[in-house]
């Protein structure tokens, strides 16, 4: 008999420390706030939050903030991530906060929610399909 693939976990409670985070942002250019939250596998929880520049290319994304304040504090290992976005539909991280959840956290969940209530559960191999990591090398 084929074993079942486990579903999705309850990723709620790391929704609510995302969209916490989320109040913290810095966007006073394009005012998308945006927050995120990793969930390390000893249950521990580092958020982070979009923090712009006038020149945009110095931003730095909430889910980027979030890896790099973990490592910082010592945590290295992440099971899941929340991000939460106010926009017409759920938003994913971008292509650059893609490859680093990939290189630094592996095939994680990834939840992502807005601020009307909706929200999607997915693995990260969902959304970045073909990765680039150190097997590339």
């Amino acid at each position: 008999m084929k074993r079942r693939a486990a579903g999705p976990p309850d990723l709620s409670d790391l929704e609510k420390h995302a969209r916490a985070a989320r109040h913290r942002a810095l966007a006073p250019y394009s005012g998308f706030k945006v927050g995120a939250a990793l969930l390390s596998p000893s249950g521990e929880i580092v958020t982070g939050c979009n923090v712009e520049s006038a020149t945009y290319g110095l931003t730095m994304c909430a889910e980027r903030v979030a890896v790099f304040k973990a490592i910082s504090e010592g945590v290295h290992k992440f099971g899941a991530v929340a991000v939460v976005a106010d926009s017409s539909r759920v938003s994913a991280p971008c292509g650059a906060c893609r490859q680093v959840l990939w290189e630094l956290g592996g095939d994680l969940w990834v939840r992502l929610a807005d601020l009307k209530g909706r929200s999607r559960t997915l693995r990260l191999s969902e959304l970045l399909p073909l990765p680039f990591d150190a097997r590339n090398l």
